[in-house]
């Protein structure tokens, strides 16, 4: 009476269940689907049952092709046992893809022979999400201070700090410039905190850490198959930021190819994977940064003057710390409770001549430089004050390990480009041609050393035989 009663009801029963579910038939067949999968995937049961369920292009499928093997998957080949499970990718009806979590059983009824495979779906999107909120939050707890993790009480910066705010509640593309070490990873991030999409995806990437075909793949994503090593689908960077914010820094280093996809973003609000001519919408607000001249790129043909109108809406540019040196007190007591914090010891700050020098020094590195200096003297001091033989030895001469300071001082002297130069030439000396060492002593990421080389034509033989 029972066994009577389940049959009629099966149908409300499977469609309660939250996880979509497909049953397929020994030809690969879809033979039933539940309302969640209906919801899941787009499709309806009359446009999907009946089709073979190679129609989802499942990147974890495993199909038996191999000689000998007369089943055309796995599942029915009976290799793998009866039971599947996997985190895989599927295709919706309009073309975007979606992260499940796919369960597969086969059925059987009396003899060896499978009847049929019923597979479960579960949509982990939501996972993916809270896992880059995860992220999120730690790189907030790591910048508990200031606004946001941004330190100074100089007018400017309370300019810039009313500046985020505004820029926060629109939809507009945000630039922001700014030598390196200046902070634009936290205004960025700042802006999307305040912002109505604070709860949706925050994605960084850095424009000059991959070279062009594996910053596209990146980008935008590519299909199974799409390359060599493609082994399965990859959702790009703009559709995990769907809804949310994506933050691309160093944006001036972008090659041609992908700054016609990134105009093609701006303007249709979609991607397109390597590999695959389906469009996908996306809905995401663009935010880049960048230590180059955006114009002078432009002129020398380097940079689409279309696209650089399209993501200079709101510009934000970050003094260094030269020019805001009223801050460096604030920063370094900031600093130093951090450190105190982190490493247990009891340093209460610094002393009047070790400050002086702080201020007296031009910062080439800015506020990330300041950090290093002071993540330097916590390993030399032991307890109480700072002091001058506590910190490097450059900055307590007064001079920058650069010539950027007489870049400065000097009107109608050196340029700021040539000092730039200069002072990468002369850090590489004195590092044997190290980069990342001469990024350390510089106080920039090695990505930096990497660009300016390569902007200013830099070979480290030559460098080390001059």
């Amino acid at each position: 009476m029972l066994k009577n009663k389940t049959s009629n009801f099966w149908k409300r029963i499977v469609n309660t269940i939250n996880d979509g579910l497909m049953l397929i038939g020994p030809d690969g067949t879809i033979v039933m689907v539940n309302q969640a999968f209906e919801n899941l995937t787009g499709y309806s049961a009359a446009e999907i049952v009946g089709q073979p369920c190679t129609l989802l292009e499942c990147d974890a499928c495993e199909k038996a092709l191999g000689e000998g093997r007369h089943a055309w998957c796995a599942l029915f080949a009976g290799v793998h046992g009866d039971m599947k499970r996997c985190r895989c990718m599927v295709k919706k009806k309009d073309g975007s893809w979606l992260p499940v979590l796919k369960n597969a059983s086969v059925l059987k009824e009396g003899g060896p022979s499978p009847v049929g495979v019923v597979e479960t779906l579960t949509d982990i999107s939501e996972l993916d999400r809270l896992e880059e909120k995860v992220d999120q939050l730690s790189r907030q707890i790591q910048h508990e201070d200031g606004f946001h993790g941004l330190i100074g009480q100089s007018p400017e910066m309370k300019r810039i700090f009313s500046v985020i705010k505004k820029a926060a509640q629109s939809d507009a593309p945000v630039i922001i410039s700014g030598e390196s070490g200046t902070g634009k990873e936290l205004v960025a991030q700042a802006i999307h905190n305040l912002g109505p999409r604070s709860q949706a995806p925050f994605v960084q990437f850095n424009c000059a850490a991959l070279n062009e075909s594996l910053c596209e793949s990146e980008l935008f994503g590519h299909a199974k198959g799409a390359f060599t090593g493609a082994h399965r689908h990859r959702m790009g960077r703009f559709e995990a930021a769907h809804g949310g914010d994506i933050f691309l820094d160093e944006i001036g280093d972008v090659s041609a190819a992908i700054q016609v996809k990134l105009l093609r973003v701006l303007e249709a609000k979609q991607v397109e994977r390597v590999g695959d001519n389906t469009p996908i919408d996306v809905d995401v607000r663009i935010i880049t940064a960048t230590n180059q001249n955006l114009q002078e790129l432009i002129y020398s043909k380097n940079f689409r003057e279309d696209l650089f109108f399209r993501i200079n809406v709101i510009p934000i540019h970050l003094p260094p710390l030269r020019q805001r040196t009223e801050d460096i007190p604030l920063l370094a007591r900031t600093f130093i409770e951090r450190l105190s914090k982190k490493t247990g010891k009891h340093i209460t700050g610094v002393t009047s001549k070790a400050m002086a020098g702080l201020i007296r020094y031009r910062w080439p590195g800015n506020v990330r430089e300041l950090k290093s200096a002071l993540d330097y003297a916590f390993i030399i001091t032991e307890q109480g004050l700072i002091d001058t033989d506590h910190l490097p030895p450059n900055i307590m001469a007064g001079e920058s390990t650069t010539a950027q300071t007489q870049a400065i001082d000097l009107s109608g002297g050196i340029s700021v480009d040539s000092a730039e130069k200069q002072a990468l030439v002369e850090a590489l000396q004195q590092t044997g041609g190290n980069q990342t060492k001469a990024a350390k002593l510089l106080g920039i990421n090695r990505v930096t050393v990497w660009n300016r080389m390569k902007k200013y034509g830099i070979n480290v033989a030559k460098v080390m035989n001059t």
